[in-house]
């Protein structure tokens, strides 16, 4: 869900071409919940097995990780580990609203509405501890990047872009800016010609860059300055103010010296200190171990997609001859020459 800051930070188109030879930390749970959400059946069923277990995030994350790898980017992804305790709420509401979905898409078929009933299907997505075993055994045998970070993701992507471990954080939450990463880019694994919902109208996604050295600046304010503005607007660790959005939070926080200020002018009722949420972002727990690239094995990629899940050995074998002849071809250039051992 995290921090709706849209209005307030300007985005820019990007292309593929430009991003080729860039390292990029990607927000792991945020992108596999994107394709459990978006892959699936004309009824909102998502791709399963021939025992039934749910495939759409091994498939997205094969497919669109390949072609990111085609067009010379070396993808890292960032993997959740506990989260702060104050999100424990916005977790049990996230688990109501699947449940809501799951009543809603029930009915949407039984009245044949294919279109309503996929899309609540897609609010249903639920990420468990095999399917993220099974997403990392996947990237690891792809030779991809695999980091555990000891709490959320996007603190840990965003510190790796400060350390300058990677050239960007991708993400579609805008909370990557909060925890201080330079240079956000959204929607960059699920480009592509996309149906409005319940509209017979279709719109192209592209990779957008958003850079928040400029947006502080345009906004005249500071990192901090920011924080306040989500900690208003609502975040994943607290509700927000009812009656604030972001420009309102904008004027407010450009009026007040202190969170503190901020807090009171604000007539708000918080349900947790805001000035724990502030720390969240401005402290967040994150790891200083390195990034480990591994070795790509084609006959676990193999194992894992065609024995173990029924993919069509001849499609994943092209998609695999593809990533590996891009990866030679660009290797001086990218820095992938070594990424697979052959």
């Amino acid at each position: 869900m995290g921090v709706h800051l849209s209005g307030l930070v300007e985005k820019q188109p990007l292309t593929f071409e430009r991003l080729s030879g860039s390292t990029i930390a990607i927000d792991a749970y945020n992108t596999i919940y994107q394709f459990l959400s978006i892959i699936r059946q004309p009824d909102g069923n998502p791709l399963t097995n021939s025992k039934g277990a749910v495939t759409s995030h091994l498939s997205g994350l094969f497919y669109r990780t390949g072609r990111l790898i085609d067009v010379g980017i070396r993808p890292v992804y960032v993997f959740d580990g506990k989260p702060p305790d104050l999100k424990r709420k916005t977790l049990q509401q996230r688990e109501q609203v699947r449940e809501t979905a799951r009543e809603k898409w029930k009915e949407a078929l039984e009245k044949e509405d294919l279109e309503r009933a996929r899309t609540y299907a897609q609010a249903t997505s639920r990420l468990t501890k095999e399917m993220v075993n099974d997403c990392k055994l996947l990237l690891t045998a792809m030779g991809v990047a695999v980091f555990q970070a000891p709490s959320e993701g996007e603190a840990q992507a965003a510190q790796f872009a400060l350390n300058g471990d990677v050239d960007y954080c991708a993400s579609q939450d805008y909370d990557s800016l909060l925890f201080g990463a330079p240079r956000l880019i959204k929607n960059l694994t699920i480009t592509g010609r996309r149906k409005l919902p319940r509209k017979n109208q279709y719109v192209e996604v592209v990779p957008e860059l958003l850079e928040l050295k400029k947006a502080l600046g345009d906004l005249g304010i500071t990192r901090q300055q920011l924080i306040w503005i989500a900690i208003l607007v609502g975040t994943d660790f607290n509700q927000g103010v009812h009656g604030i959005g972001p420009k309102k939070a904008l004027k407010l926080v450009k009026e007040c010296k202190s969170l503190e200020e901020v807090v009171r002018e604000s007539k708000g009722e918080f349900e947790v200190d805001p000035a724990e949420v502030e720390q969240i972002f401005l402290n967040p727990n994150i790891s200083h171990d390195k990034i480990v690239y591994p070795k790509a094995n084609k006959e676990d990629v193999f194992k894992i997609l065609v024995d173990e899940n029924d993919f069509d050995r001849g499609r994943v074998e092209s998609a695999l001859g593809k990533m590996i002849e891009n990866i030679e071809e660009k290797g001086a250039q990218s820095k992938l020459s070594s990424w697979f051992g052959h």
